[in-house]
């Protein structure tokens, strides 16, 4: 009697252990974030360049997370891909892991993204920042932007406010008003970046110049903190930048130089110089894109998110701000959204002295000669973003007002 109780003591023991394992284990896939997703829920991907330590992949990121969430789909996420042939590892990786749709964020990305849609076809690759959709004709590969040059110009507004401000106390390094514009490369991305920040800025303070240097990288925090300190050097007496790390912010800070950061606040790394920030909202764009798969619809082969579509925003101002900096901000934000305002209107700037004239072409199908080949001029205004949705802004020669310290990159 006494050796069957042990032995039935021994088998209810093995079975606690069996129903205690059954409950727990799993855990998330490489880099993943399942979010709450059900069992059986549509599973998407993403591959990002660098990781939260980024400000522009943690924007990606966190809109990534939060937008399927909401939409009760599995995540899987790669971070840390570099743009190349890992970019192809990392996408086939999350079609055998049962991706049905997978999203990059780096321009460098693309052409490895469109190798592996043309060998998973049945999976859809959606691309931030690429040229390439447009031209390609995959029905699984599409390219996804915003008009994130109406934030640029939006945070201009604000810097010309300071700008003046500044020059009605004498507190001007020189005799007018001198921006810096940190850039990481000399691409239409960033060319219509700083150009669009200028002209913001240009509409409330006419007088201002900007000096632009580039750093060749899109996340170096020490090249972006010499470069924003080179700029002040030269005179610089407002910094902004295209580039991923903390480190014109923080430069800024130490030497009391106001500041217009991108991608995500920087009121914390500098409480006494930053104003604002602006930033493509990417949760548009995934809610509709994945909403596409779940019904089964086409995803359009070039999308582009507007202030309209919540996917072009402005974040907090800063302490620092000129007075009137919010009033401004909603008349001009109003003229945009209504038409009265287009940001490269071509009556407020020219290029080598001469005004854009109706018809000017601009390199919108990507090839290696970047050969004109679209009308992008008309009605007075450059239509960026309309014949595909990343910036074609011409790159060979800046707007005046503008000068470009280096290009090697």
């Amino acid at each position: 009697m006494k050796k069957f109780l042990a032995l039935l003591v021994s088998l209810l023991m093995v079975l606690t252990l069996l129903v205690g394992c059954g409950g727990g284990g799993g855990g998330e896939e490489a880099g993943g974030d399942e979010g709450g997703a059900e069992e059986g829920a549509l599973k998407v991907g993403l591959i990002t360049l660098h990781d939260e330590n980024s400000t522009y992949d943690k924007n990606f990121l966190d809109a990534f997370n939060a937008s399927c969430e909401k939409l009760g789909v599995e995540a899987i996420i790669e971070t840390n891909v570099p743009e190349g042939q890992e970019c192809y590892d990392k996408a086939m990786d999350l079609v055998d892991k049962g991706c049905k749709i997978i999203f990059a964020d780096s321009f460098g990305h693309e052409d490895f993204m469109i190798q592996a849609a043309k060998e998973a076809t049945d999976v859809q690759f959606c691309h931030a920042t690429g040229v390439k959709a447009h031209t390609e004709g995959l029905d699984n590969y599409h390219n996804a932007f915003a008009a994130i040059y109406e934030g640029r110009y939006l945070a201009g507004v604000v810097a010309g406010m300071k700008l003046n401000e500044l020059k009605e106390a004498g507190k001007l390094k020189g005799a007018a008003p001198k921006m810096g514009y940190v850039g990481a490369f000399t691409y239409n991305e960033v060319v219509s970046g700083y150009t669009s920040f200028y002209l913001g800025a240009k509409s409330v303070c006419p007088d201002v110049t900007m000096d632009v240097t580039f750093t060749g990288s899109w996340y170096d925090e020490t090249a972006e903190k010499e470069g924003a300190n080179k700029l002040i050097q030269n005179g610089a007496d407002l910094i902004s930048q295209h580039a991923d790390s903390f480190g014109a912010p923080t430069a800024c800070e130490a030497a009391g130089v106001p500041n217009v950061s991108y991608n995500g606040s920087t009121k914390a790394q500098g409480p006494n110089t930053y104003l604002v920030s602006s930033r493509i909202n990417w949760s548009p764009y995934y809610e509709y894109a994945i909403g596409q798969v779940q019904s089964g619809g086409a995803i359009d082969a070039d999308w582009t998110g507007t202030l309209e579509t919540g996917s072009v925003e402005l974040l907090e101002l800063g302490d620092v701000i000129a007075e009137g900096t919010q009033e401004k901000l909603d008349e001009v934000t109003a003229g945009l959204k209504d038409g009265s305002i287009h940001v490269f209107d071509t009556s407020t700037f020219t290029i080598k002295g001469e005004a854009l004239k109706d018809g000017f072409e601009a390199d919108v199908d990507s090839d290696p000669e970047y050969k004109a080949d679209t009308p992008a001029v008309s009605d007075g205004y450059f239509h960026e973003s309309e014949y595909r949705s990343a910036p074609y802004f011409p790159t060979a020669d800046p707007v005046d007002g503008i000068s470009l310290l280096d290009t090697a990159f």
